[in-house]
């Protein structure tokens, strides 16, 4: 099943009234799987094996009735989502659930696709927003990592605990309108600005259903620190919207980002905060979000997002400049650790902007790439795979899956796979301390924000694993969006071969800086990457003082 698939359990005893839910979820635009129980008994049981994400519930069963139904499926999963199904005769009691702390009850006879699939969505979001959006794995790995620097570099503590949480946070609701004229969603979007100390704030738009405020605040403190790591004049921020991308029409698309852009509109500008592509946006995204913010200013506007369109004032180089900041990086690393890189093998997970272009420019560098994936599977060669194949499959078929000149790999195996070089370019938490320990590389070059826990990192260090951490692994991205922020602000456009020549001189220079920290001070590169870039962050919070 899908990733994003809907657990849904429904206690209901009428057989007519499971047959035509059910149709209507078949019929739906969500993914959903159907549980069903008879009984509430049937529904408990369920409940404490199972995790689901929504519960369909007839408040009048064969062995039980009215509010109890309720009180006893709630005293069994508080946080879990609760919809009423209702006949018309007991909309009241319904009502009185809903009251009770019941999400939305549906009348049977007049449910329908759409009213149900709206329906499980928005029960799921509220509870989502009540249950607490600092309650995220990436947020928690963010001021792990951020604690364990601080406790090092004995950091002052009234720095440490300004810098913890971010600056601002601005999270919306917006409504857009499906092609279905008259059907209106509304999601989560959020922007957050870690540090608003060394300049405008920095920092890519996600969209993804799984996006909220932890997660937005984690990218944008790291963002902070990477930024800093390499001397960039900006602080970092984060922004990114609660939906699947891939269930939008390029209307939808649309309607969805001019609306989200004029809900943010007040907080962003080429000399406040400035957007970038992430996970689920892309040039396109930028393009439409630039038009909208010079709209509203009465004049073209192209500093205000970066990895824009060339043709709009983007940049050079941009859209692959994360993959090829971070083969730099492996090259630096790989001198540093005398290996060499031609006949060396290659595991990329992710075959996004970030992994594809990361596989393209190791391939150049004759690294044998034996294994890449993305979100529907992972292939594997062990002679090696023809990339420029791999590529016009894609191109072809859009995903991986089927490639016919590859086995097929999970996930796990994928990364436990032997290899020189590891290169994590998709989701966070990919590498734990239930992992690390199978891992069979000599180099971990991450590509993806927080890929690796704490843990892990303890784990990889006593294998002696060389790890390019996260914020200067990936800081390629931004550091060509400053080049590209530049060239708006000058009105000025730049070689190629320039942006690539600085790029390399920027993202070398951090990592010598790192690896020296790393000798002196006896630590691993990732905490070492930390200090660089929060030690040039307290100096600067030093230097401002408080005002008033």
């Amino acid at each position: 099943m899908p990733e994003n698939t809907v657990e849904v359990l429904m206690i209901e005893d009428n057989p007519v009234h499971v047959q035509l839910i059910r149709h209507y979820m078949e019929s739906s635009r969500l993914t959903t799987r159907l549980h069903v129980a008879g009984t509430l008994r049937e529904g408990l049981d369920l409940i404490g094996e199972a995790s689901f994400d929504v519960v369909l519930l007839d408040l009048v069963l064969p062995d039980s009735a009215d509010l109890d139904t309720l009180h006893s499926v709630r005293a069994a999963a508080p946080e879990l989502p609760v919809i009423i199904l209702t006949g018309l005769d007991d909309v009241s009691l319904a009502a009185t659930a809903v009251e009770a702390g019941a999400q939305d009850y549906i009348v049977k006879t007049q449910a329908n696709t759409t009213l149900l699939s709206r329906s499980i969505h928005y029960a799921i979001e509220r509870v989502r927003a009540r249950s607490g959006e600092w309650d995220s794995a990436m947020f928690k790995l963010a001021q792990q990592q951020f604690l364990k620097a601080a406790q090092i570099m004995g950091l002052d503590e009234n720095i440490r605990e300004r810098l913890l949480f971010p600056q601002r946070t601005h999270i919306v609701t917006l409504p857009f309108r499906r092609d279905e004229y008259h059907l209106v969603e509304n999601v989560f979007g959020y922007r957050v600005q870690h540090l608003l100390t060394m300049g405008p704030t920095k920092g890519g738009i996600r969209y993804h259903e799984d996006v909220n405020l932890g997660e937005v605040s984690a990218l944008a403190m790291w963002m902070t620190w990477k930024c800093a790591l390499i001397n960039l004049p900006f602080g970092g921020a984060k922004g990114g919207v609660r939906i699947d991308p891939t269930d939008l029409s390029r209307r939808e698309l649309q309607r969805l980002t001019r609306r989200f852009t004029s809900e943010i509109i007040d907080i962003i500008g080429p000399d406040k905060d400035i957007p970038a592509p992430d996970m689920g946006t892309d040039e396109q995204v930028m393009a439409w979000i630039m038009d909208t913010y010079s709209q509203q200013a009465g004049y073209t506007v192209p500093g205000v997002v970066t990895g824009k369109p060339v043709v709009l004032g983007g940049s050079l180089g941009r859209r692959e400049a994360t993959g090829r900041g971070l083969v730099y990086l492996v090259e630096a690393a790989a001198q540093h650790m005398g290996m060499s890189l031609d006949g060396a093998t290659a595991v990329v997970q992710g075959f996004g902007n970030v992994g594809s272009n990361t596989a393209r420019f190791l391939d150049a560098d004759r690294v044998r790439v034996v294994a890449v994936s993305d979100v529907t599977t992972g292939i594997y060669n062990a002679n090696g795979l023809s990339l420029e194949d791999v590529f016009k499959y894609c191109e072809k078929n859009r995903f991986l899956s089927g490639y016919p000149e590859a086995d097929e790999v999970t996930n796990q195996e994928l990364l436990e796979l032997p290899c020189d070089i590891l290169a994590p370019a998709a989701l966070q938490n990919q590498i734990t301390g239930d992992n690390a320990d199978r891992l069979k590389c000599r180099l971990l070059a991450e590509g993806a924000n927080g890929p690796t826990t704490l843990d892990a990192d303890e784990i990889l260090g006593e294998k002696d694993v060389f790890i390019l951490p996260d914020v200067l692994g990936n800081a390629g991205g931004v550091t060509v969006s400053y080049f590209e922020w530049v060239q708006d602000t000058q009105n000025y456009t730049w070689t190629l071969e320039e942006i690539n020549t600085r790029l390399h001189n920027i993202l070398i220079d951090a990592f010598e800086r790192t690896v020296h920290r790393a000798s002196e001070d006896h630590i691993d590169m990732r905490t070492a990457a930390l200090i660089e870039g929060i030690s040039r962050v307290t100096q600067a919070k030093l230097l401002r003082g408080i005002f008033p």
